[in-house]
């Protein structure tokens, strides 16, 4: 897709909103100052605790290309991949980060998963954020801080469109809600010209019983 291809995607001033059928998808470039970003990257970096997850393929376990980890209220539990995730205590930068989301979004979340991608050849695959425990239309807001990385997007049925492709900056937000976990999915690929690391937060409200 060519960069004037992009550019129509977007429409309106302040929070971009991505012109997608059949997705509400909009992304705010600066949604934290760089000043600011460039703190909670150092103390996400230094004091989360990150974990290195595996899968199961073909009969044998493999590590998941980047480091996670899964903060939240009591009882926000969740699974994916089969990997069983049990909320840590929200620290103070990630409820700060929560109360700036929430007020942006106007929706409430209870737990955040955090994904540290340590270079370009660190990834996530196709997917979509489905899990039952997000309910039929989830709210996704997903932080970036660090090296810019390009989100790929594309539909789960129509081959007529095109992949998106959206450069997630430092500091930047991007809400995903309505059908767009039903209709698209979204990966990460490797890249051999990104050699930073790169701190992505995805705010969620898991249905607890």
């Amino acid at each position: 897709m060519t960069n004037g291809q992009q550019m129509s995607l977007f429409s309106g001033l302040g929070p971009r909103h991505l012109n997608l059928p059949d997705a509400t998808i909009w992304y705010q470039a600066g949604f934290i100052a760089p000043f600011e970003a460039r703190g909670y990257f150092e103390r996400l970096q230094a004091h989360v605790a990150w974990r290195s997850e595996h899968l199961v393929a073909y009969g044998k376990q493999m590590p998941i290309p980047r480091l996670t980890a899964w903060y939240g209220d009591p009882g926000a539990f969740f699974t994916y991949s089969r990997i069983h995730n049990s909320p840590l205590d929200w620290t103070d930068d990630l409820t700060k980060l929560r109360c700036a989301v929430e007020q942006a979004t106007q929706h409430r979340f209870n737990g955040v998963l955090l994904n540290l991608y340590r270079d370009g050849t660190d990834s996530i695959a196709w997917h979509s954020d489905n899990e039952r425990e997000f309910g039929e239309q989830p709210v996704i807001a997903s932080l970036t801080f660090g090296a810019t990385r390009k989100f790929r997007l594309r539909h789960k049925s129509r081959e007529d469109l095109e992949v998106v492709e959206l450069p997630l900056e430092d500091g930047s937000l991007l809400v995903m809600a309505g059908e767009t976990q039903r209709h698209w999915e979204h990966e990460i690929r490797k890249s051999k010209t990104v050699t930073g690391p790169r701190i992505n937060l995805t705010f969620r409200l898991v249905l607890t019983r």
